[in-house]
């Protein structure tokens, strides 16, 4: 997984590159000061992940992450932790709140390293385990709801529903709430199951039970089609049919 680390600090670049060599799953490619020097990077490499700073002179990293069209995973890293809200509005992965720990940074790199290799349908090394488990083989989420943590099988998900930093679960009449981005959750979800309908529905297909004028009635509920996601929907659609 290559990454960018992007602060005006140098003391804060020395550390996240420390935290990064201590790391196999990472390759650090650049330290940069700012973020003219990454958009430079950003053209010639793929860059998987980019620990952001926020506040930086001329331009911030919430600006600059709003200038890219399809950015990478974004893990802010921060003294300030008032812009915590605007970072996970612009789907960032991770929060990390200057001075972070070790501890803390590893975790955060799992979460991206885990996102990115459901992306590329890889496998997922399970810490501490010699094998690892293939994405198809993934079963159930652990889902943080109220001050608990529930594990949900995905074969009980009938639709998830986003309502802007939270998405409704949807596994019998009473749903988990629980905070998350659209986007996030799908990543972790199978794509031969699941499918993002409209900006806030991802339905599992096999509990379709009819579909009617560009919505789609699982039980009670009707779900609208969006325009931007009709192509592939119905393009799975036509694959399982007779």
């Amino acid at each position: 997984m290559k990454c960018l680390a992007i602060d005006d600090e140098p003391l804060a670049l020395d550390i996240i590159s420390q935290f990064c060599s201590k790391i196999d799953l990472i390759e650090l490619v650049a330290c940069c000061t700012n973020p003219v020097e990454a958009v430079k990077i950003l053209n010639r490499e793929r860059i998987d992940l980019i620990f952001l700073d926020i506040q930086m002179p001329n331009i911030s990293g919430l600006e600059f992450i709003r200038s890219l069209k399809n950015p990478p995973l974004i893990i802010f890293t921060t003294a300030f932790s008032s812009y915590a809200i605007d970072g996970f509005e612009l789907d960032a992965l991770d929060y990390l709140l200057k001075p972070f720990s070790f501890e803390r940074f590893f975790k955060s790199v799992n979460k991206a390293y885990e996102l990115v290799s459901l992306r590329a349908n890889k496998t997922v090394p399970v810490p501490g385990m010699q094998n690892s488990v293939p994405v198809q083989e993934i079963k159930y989420l652990m889902v943080k709801a109220d001050y608990t943590t529930v594990k949900v099988d995905l074969q009980q998900i009938l639709y998830i529903e986003g309502l802007k930093d939270y998405v409704k679960i949807y596994i019998g009449k009473k749903p988990l709430l629980t905070k998350c981005t659209m986007k996030h959750i799908g990543g972790k979800l199978p794509p031969s199951e699941f499918i993002r309908v409209h900006k806030s529905f991802i339905i599992a297909f096999s509990k379709i039970d009819h579909i009617e004028n560009n919505r789609i009635v699982i039980g009670e509920k009707w779900i609208p089609v969006g325009n931007q996601f009709k192509e592939a929907f119905y393009k799975m659609l036509e694959s399982k049919k007779l």
